[in-house]
């Protein structure tokens, strides 16, 4: 009857046993406070119980007794709060190499792309032992990706991009859900992933064919949106040179500095004169409703591709 019951998940990602030590941790220090505090009540109860020819005292005070219940959970606290930041740090820090794979989440349906192009809707296949970081965004409302085998969840908001990482250890199929209720049909948003061999991994990606290549497709962008004409080498260009540019920091006009970065190119592409690059004119026009959010995806893939082809201005 309860051989398939468990308090928690399968753990399949290399965080997810950090993340529940910190859980138990959280759990046992409840449970023996729990039972302490239960304890002493029983304790006092039957201990100084009204009886006859017995009158309680009333207790003044004590420093020691005073400073050992402030100081232990303050110490609790601390530690608590330390083991958790350097958790949280460590798993919201994305790494800088891994495959990187694109999600879009649309009522209500999760629609995921391969780093070579492939895609999927509502399954995601992944090779084991590998880093997986995601770029993840909304087409509609907010969504929250959801791997409970992972221990990994993030809100996938509409016009701004999430990114979330994490490494698989175990082959097998994880549920895969939204977090967020996000409509009508919000418990039908779900799917599965799938994480399998390096070899099977490559003989299915194999298998299937490949929509468009994104970075052939960033360049075609970057050429029919006629991006060329001003993003070019030399003083006389009206635009900041790109190449070299993707993932360094920009001066903007306003003499503010942000990074170059996914974040930054779909801003740049749908409302061009919100950061304007210091030294430039806001002749850009906007191209909102003309390209959709796997191409300025596709777009970003291929500015970042351009970082060791030429060196930055």
């Amino acid at each position: 009857m309860f051989q398939d019951f468990s308090l928690w998940p399968a753990s399949a990602s290399s965080n997810s046993g950090s993340i529940d030590a910190l859980y138990l941790f959280l759990i046992g220090i409840s449970v023996f406070f729990s039972l302490l505090i239960v304890t002493a009540l029983l304790f006092f109860s039957v201990r100084y119980r009204r009886r006859p020819g017995h009158r309680a005292q009333q207790i003044e005070g004590s420093l020691p007794l005073e400073l050992l219940w402030t100081g232990v959970p303050l110490v609790l606290c601390l530690f608590i709060f330390a083991w958790g930041t350097r958790l949280f740090y460590r798993t919201q820090t994305m790494p800088e190499e891994g495959m990187r794979f694109h999600v879009t989440g649309k009522q209500w349906m999760w629609k995921i792309r391969h780093p070579s192009g492939q895609s999927e809707i509502n399954t995601l296949h992944l090779p084991v032992g590998q880093k997986i970081l995601l770029t993840m965004i909304s087409e509609d409302v907010i969504h929250s990706f959801f791997v409970p085998a992972f221990r990994v969840k993030k809100d996938v908001l509409p016009g701004m991009y999430s990114s979330l990482w994490f490494t698989p250890t175990q082959v097998g199929t994880y549920h895969l859900f939204c977090a967020e209720y996000c409509g009508t049909k919000h418990s039908e948003m779900g799917g599965q992933v799938i994480v399998m061999d390096p070899a099977e991994y490559q003989a299915w990606l194999d298998g299937r064919p490949s929509e468009r290549n994104p970075l052939a497709n960033g360049a075609l962008l970057f050429q029919n949106l006629r991006c060329d004409t001003c993003h070019t080498p030399g003083p006389s260009a009206r635009g900041p040179e790109l190449a070299g540019r993707f993932g360094r920091d920009v001066t903007l006009s306003d003499g503010q500095t942000v990074r170059f970065d996914e974040r930054y190119v779909r801003e740049s592409v749908l409302e061009p004169a919100k950061r304007l690059s210091a030294g430039f004119q806001p002749l850009m026009p906007s191209y909102q409703g003309q390209i959709g959010e796997s191409d300025i995806l596709d777009l970003s893939a291929y500015l970042k591709s351009l970082r060791s082809s030429r060196s930055p201005q």
